[in-house]
């Protein structure tokens, strides 16, 4: 199933400020995008629920891996809809 995927105005600065400072993890994050948005059960994605955040609206939020086993490795963090066969990406951000 695709999906279409709608990005939270700071997600979208996190890109742009990527695509600036950082090539190659822009790609990255790209290429993960790519792959929520045509398979979202890829098994590089190892996406799961993440329980202690909500979207805007009550939405279950999930987490999906851009990099793994890499200091500050880089997560997605997103929820569906609002529409059908939608993705809301909430944030671009390196792991803790």
């Amino acid at each position: 199933m695709n999906f279409k995927l709608r990005f939270v105005s700071s997600a979208v600065t996190t890109l742009e400020t990527l695509q600036r400072e950082n090539p190659a993890k822009y790609r990255k994050v790209l290429k993960t995008l790519g792959l929520m948005e045509t398979n979202l059960r890829h098994p590089s994605l190892k996406t799961h629920k993440y329980t202690t955040l909500k979207g805007e609206n009550g939405e279950e939020v999930f987490e999906s891996y851009v990099e793994n086993k890499t200091p500050g490795a880089f997560r997605l963090f997103w929820h569906y809809g609002p529409n059908n066969r939608e993705i809301t990406i909430l944030a671009i951000t390196p792991h803790p």
